[in-house]
């Protein structure tokens, strides 16, 4: 059984959505089957979409925050 796409990395959601993307275009597959692929396609890009929304706001958190530090100043 195929893992939730929450439980997967973003590397292997992209994997997982080539090898869909290459099975649609074949176009060898049973409407049923195609519909259930283009579902699970679906829901690994919207959880692809989640993940890089997150590393952009910790990104962003990091940024801000590098920009409001001060330098360290060391006594002798």
């Amino acid at each position: 059984m195929a893992k939730k796409p929450e439980n997967l990395s973003f590397e292997q959601s992209l994997n997982e959505l080539e090898t869909i993307v290459a099975s649609l275009e074949q176009g060898e597959v049973s409407l049923d089957d195609a519909l259930k692929q283009f579902e699970r396609g679906i829901n690994l890009v919207r959880q692809s979409q989640a993940k890089l929304e997150q590393a952009q706001q910790k990104v962003s958190i990091l940024l801000d925050a590098k920009d409001t530090l001060a330098p360290l100043e060391i006594e002798q």
